[in-house]
């Protein structure tokens, strides 16, 4: 891309009529695993901290492609689409056991591909947490200005221009499939100097960056203008970061943003709640089949409970991605036996542990989504069921 094209797209013409302004504008969006193609480092930090690494700073040219521009006068798809109903009760007198099915990050693309058909065999519809960051360019990291950092900074990288056209193609695809898009935030600051520090403002500047950043990075990456993969405004739910942040500071945020829902906060196998205006949504605590620990329902924190987040011996993988599949049916089991509340399963794009988390959670989508009583669903599917029947009694 040439250094004039790059002028042009700085932050004066891209951000000020955005978000009114550059001095104290975020601009990050983030997901763990940094580079979402690059291998992840092993992390030395305990549950909710992912592994970081970054996104090299070579940018090649680009020629985008021609199905990411929208044809004159049409929209941007909304990123959480409402396209099916659910009774009330089934059959057997109980509501639908939802599963619901989420990712942090949303980067890595031949994990797009997986996910997707994975989802297509069972008729089953999924939420993808998107970091920001994964939609800008290395080049223009400075835009961003999170609070406390430098400008620029992303403790997962930033987005490659080629990869990037690319993605904005397949958030496209994943929505128009029914698919719903929800927010990672951006750079993924996490422990005592990061996101639980915020105050509402700062949020407010956070979420600004990530509508900025999905509006205006694949035209950065292309040097022409093209049309966002989704209208950011449509985001009605969010995951922050290692599940931290000063809850009733950004959900204040969300709320008069119109966001409905808060995946962020860790809970129980129980029916959800609504908590400072949005529906609570926890990553839920379990046993860890085989043992007496408890764990949450995100790959990472199995991760860390299995080998305290070290990478085994490819040997041992089966051994422990049967463990982790024996400990989705036992959650699954509980879940029937009081009621049928949703089980939340949390995941990240990742390959950690020779793909064990990966790929127990895809057998377990495809022994599960077909069940008879089973319904697995988006988030805002969840949002709909729950906003047209209300929260089952006891």
């Amino acid at each position: 891309m040439r250094p004039a094209v790059l002028r042009l797209l700085t932050c004066t013409v891209v951000m000020a009529a955005l978000v009114g302004g550059c001095a104290d504008v975020p601009l990050d969006g983030a997901a763990p695993g940094g580079n979402p193609s690059a291998p992840t480092k092993t992390p030395t930090k305990k549950p909710s901290k992912p592994p970081t690494s970054h996104t090299p700073s070579h940018t090649p040219s680009v020629t985008p492609d021609p199905s990411t521009t929208l044809p004159p006068g049409v929209k941007a798809p909304a990123a959480a689409p409402v396209t099916r109903r659910f009774p009330k009760t089934l059959r057997n007198g109980k509501p639908p056991l939802f599963v619901v099915i989420s990712f942090d990050g949303a980067g890595d693309l031949p994990l797009w591909a997986h996910w997707r058909a994975v989802a297509k065999q069972v008729n089953a519809r999924m939420t993808f947490f998107l970091s920001g960051p994964y939609l800008y360019p290395q080049s223009h990291k400075t835009n961003y200005k999170p609070p406390y950092k430098k400008p620029g900074s992303s403790d997962i990288g930033w987005g490659d221009p080629e990869k990037i056209l690319r993605r904005a193609v397949v958030l496209r695809q994943a929505i128009a499939e029914g698919h719903e898009i929800g927010t990672h935030a951006n750079g993924h600051f996490c422990g005592k100097d990061g996101i639980d520090r915020w105050t509402g403002p700062q949020w407010t500047k956070e979420l600004t960056a990530f509508d900025a950043m999905v509006r205006t990075g694949p035209t950065v990456a292309a040097g022409k203008t093209l049309a966002p993969p989704f209208d950011p405004s449509t985001v009605k739910g969010m995951r922050t970061p290692c599940l931290e942040g000063n809850r009733p500071a950004y959900r204040a945020v969300m709320k008069q943003r119109g966001m409905l829902y808060d995946a962020s906060e860790p809970g129980y196998i129980a029916w959800p709640k609504k908590e400072d205006g949005l529906w609570n949504f926890p990553l839920q605590s379990v046993q860890l089949a085989g043992t007496h620990k408890n764990t949450l329902t995100m790959d990472y924190n199995l991760w860390y409970s299995q080998t305290e987040a070290h990478e085994a011996p490819a040997a041992h993988a089966p051994a422990l991605k049967a463990q982790v599949l024996a400990t989705y049916r036992m959650a699954l089991a509980r879940s029937r036996a009081g009621g049928n509340p949703p089980l939340f399963l949390g995941n990240h794009f990742n390959r950690w542990n020779n793909s064990v988390y990966s790929d127990a959670l895809t057998s377990f989508v495809q022994e599960t989504c077909t069940q008879q009583d089973v319904r697995c669903v988006s988030n805002i599917e969840l949002v709909n069921w729950l906003t047209r029947y209300g929260v089952p009694k006891a």
